[in-house]
């Protein structure tokens, strides 16, 4: 029986493990996919705290590497759903494996909502993004677009606005849904534009990169030429499969506030599955720490 099992292998995941690690924990960490997350899809990462610069890749190797030196061990298989057997918890994966633990961390994250466009996930990276804080910088002074029109994706475009050349929105309804204060200011900038009632149809790429997106709407189809295109048509958590132990709210997060804590004692989330206002990797860090060391508090406390 592990001490504590940590089910997501992104950076709250990860951190989780090492916390537990350090505090003389046995851990183990289960990983559907790839080790990193959504990080890994950033080229470049400038806003970690003592790091310069590195790629998304690089913190997600250099962190497998960390826990792993340091004890963790790694299944990769898609956990299915979780049992609470009292001084237990049973994990339960797809291919059939079952992991017993004192603990368990839900670091599940979110995939971004993504076009469904062909070739889509070939650009993420390298001219597709969803995050202007983390990639803004590499557009600056060029043309970029903003697919979406909430309030994420003003806020995005309000960032873009202040270092990219042109700033082109472009939303499938026929209006904006995000706040109308942010758009007042938005739209008052000389840079920014909008187009409403258009579907992005096709991505335009030339050598591997993107050049332009091709729309559709009422005026027929069109060609936009653009650098970037950023995507901010929502995030899906992955949730389901633990609402018995963890409440959810009205979109699908895990309902748990800045103590990581479930109405399910042994059992903590973190990350961004979990309700909150910020989403970065910072903020996923630091829920890994403090969930795992809430974990240890228990399993010291029981």
């Amino acid at each position: 029986m592990y001490d504590v099992i940590v089910i997501g292998g992104g950076p709250a995941g990860m951190t989780a493990a090492l916390y537990a690690l350090r505090n003389g924990k046995t851990a183990l960490v289960i990983e559907k996919a790839g080790f990193g997350g959504q990080i890994t899809h950033s080229p470049k990462v400038e806003n970690y705290p003592g790091t310069l610069s590195m790629s998304g890749n690089e913190f997600a190797d250099r962190t497998l590497d960390q826990i792993l030196h340091q004890g963790a061990e790694i299944e990769i298989e898609t956990v299915v759903s979780l049992r609470d057997e009292g001084d237990k918890k049973v994990v339960v994966t797809e291919e059939g494996g079952e992991y017993e633990g004192k603990t368990v961390v839900i670091a599940t994250g979110v995939k971004h909502r993504m076009l469904g466009l062909e070739g889509e996930d070939e650009l993420v990276g390298e001219g597709i993004s969803f995050c202007a804080v983390c990639d803004g910088d590499f557009y600056a002074g060029r043309k970029v677009c903003v697919a979406g029109g909430g309030n994420s994706a003003l806020q995005e475009a309000m960032l873009l606005s202040e270092k990219c050349s042109e700033v082109i929105m472009l939303q499938d309804l026929p209006y904006f849904t995000g706040e109308g204060r942010l758009q007042d200011v938005l739209f008052s900038r000389p840079n920014v534009k909008k187009r409403t009632g258009v579907k992005i149809t096709s991505l335009i790429t030339e050598g591997g990169e993107l050049r332009g997106v091709r729309i559709s709407g009422e005026d027929g189809e069109e060609e936009i030429s653009c650098d970037g295109l950023f995507v901010a048509i929502g995030l899906i958590p992955e949730n389901e499969p633990f609402k018995d132990f963890a409440d959810l709210n009205g979109w699908g997060y895990f309902d748990s506030d800045e103590r990581c804590l479930t109405k399910t004692p042994g059992v903590f989330v973190a990350g961004d599955c979990r309700s909150k206002g910020v989403r970065q990797l910072t903020t996923a860090v630091a829920d890994g720490a403090t969930a795992a060391l809430a974990a240890c508090r228990y399993i010291n406390e029981n």
